[in-house]
């Protein structure tokens, strides 16, 4: 998780110089905010590397609201009506999610003590796995808590409304950070909890719960795109989608669910962050994030039409990148757990957000720009070297993942022994 985020955030920080320069020059920033957006972004890093290093749940939770606050300042960056109102949204749910999940934390560290934890250690994650937990019935529900709660942060169904309002007005290395890591976090999170709940209340009780909150997601993602008419909003309820398909790996629970799950992380944490940066080439360079707004991009940007094509390619499953190689996993690993008739909905849904993305990708790259009207772009953008760089280089470092595995097969397993139980 530590690589993820140092990925991702390579991606997003390297893209954010190209992006600030060029909103310094049209104007609509200024030197103030562009170092507060500077310093919020490495804020947000941090407080992530503290969520996945931390044994301590409470002091996880602790960084996870830290991400919301500085998150919150991050999307309302440009100051206009729609990215004050998205901020202002992603505020009040952001943080009715993040103290349900404290109340779950709460729980679980009174379950902790009344099993004769010590007060020290009792949120520890590690003495929580040793141990031998009693109150079923408060685990229980401190376990419902903790999914509602972490599930908001992380957009599953059908807490996502502050999602797509987010990531769409969020400036695009913000949209690109959030999604490509941010949202994974609370994911992670998910799993730490799932590892307790496991061991002292067995697979069922939470495996119920993930899937319901994993198909939920997948149709509302699906029914959602098929209509879109933003392609940032598009990026949106892909992150739904992909939300929803790690939801239901941890649902199935195998070891091999576990490592696609981890596996499927890093794939689309890669895809989306290079996919959301894109999308601020986009509008720099057409002054629109509406769909029927572009039409035949490959010819007028070919840089940035290929690399937007390829990584939606990627986001579907494409090969060579990896999220190929995790979701034939999570397949496996459903129909092998017994749960063939979630794996048979989730391909069907699948089948569909497919066709809606393609459709609409081929329109925006190769779509006849008759009878279109595009609005003015704001400034005279060129893409830069220091832009292209993170962009290609996240999606080759993804291609190579989906064909290798390399580097990071051997902590993948290792990883999915420790969260498999």
């Amino acid at each position: 998780m530590v690589i993820l985020i140092g990925a991702v955030g390579t991606i997003a920080s390297t893209y954010s110089v190209a992006h600030l320069r060029t909103e310094l020059m049209a104007g609509t920033t200024t030197p103030h905010r562009a170092r507060l957006f500077g310093a919020l972004m490495q804020l947000t890093i941090a407080a992530m590397c503290v969520v996945v290093i931390s044994d301590n749940l409470g002091v996880l939770w602790v960084a996870i609201e830290t991400t919301t606050i500085a998150t919150v300042l991050l999307v309302g960056h440009r100051r206009d009506r729609t990215s004050v109102e998205a901020s202002w949204k992603y505020l009040v749910l952001g943080s009715v999610g993040v103290a349900t999940a404290l109340m779950g934390t709460v729980l679980v560290y009174f379950v902790s003590r009344h099993s004769g934890g010590d007060a020290s250690t009792a949120l520890n994650w590690s003495s929580l796995v040793a141990a031998r937990r009693t109150r079923p019935g408060a685990l229980r529900a401190g376990m419902g808590f903790v999914i509602v709660g972490y599930g908001t942060k992380a957009g599953l169904a059908p807490l996502h409304s502050w999602l797509p309002d987010a990531y769409s007005q969020a400036p695009a290395p913000v949209a690109a950070l959030m999604a490509g890591v941010l949202s994974t976090m609370s994911m992670y999170s998910l799993l730490r909890f799932k590892v307790i709940a496991d061991i002292a209340l067995g697979p069922n009780y939470v495996r119920t719960l993930l899937l319901v909150a994993a198909l939920l997601s997948l149709l509302t993602a699906a029914s959602l795109m098929v209509t879109q008419r933003d392609y940032k909003r598009l990026l949106a309820y892909s992150s739904v989608e992909h939300m929803g398909l790690i939801a239901l790996a941890a649902a199935i629970g195998s070891p091999l669910a576990m490592s696609a799950a981890l596996l499927h992380m890093t794939g689309n944490g890669l895809a989306k962050s290079v996919a959301f940066s894109t999308t601020g080439e986009m509008l720099f360079a057409t002054g629109t994030t509406r769909i029927d707004g572009i039409r035949g991009l490959l010819h007028q940007r070919p840089f940035i039409a290929g690399t937007f094509g390829v990584s939606l390619l990627a986001l579907l499953g494409l090969p060579p990148f990896s999220i190929l190689a995790s979701e034939i996993a999570i397949i496996r690993a459903g129909v092998n757990g017994g749960l063939a008739w979630a794996v048979a909905i989730a391909l069907v849904v699948m089948l569909v957000i497919f066709t809606a993305v393609l459709v609409h990708t081929l329109n925006i790259l190769a779509g006849s720009a008759e009878g279109t009207v595009t609005a003015q772009p704001p400034t005279e953008h060129v893409t830069t070297v220091t832009a292209r760089v993170p962009l290609v280089a996240g999606l080759v470092v993804a291609a190579v993942i989906g064909i290798t595995i390399w580097p990071i097969s051997t902590l993948l397993h290792k990883a999915a022994e420790v969260l498999a139980r």
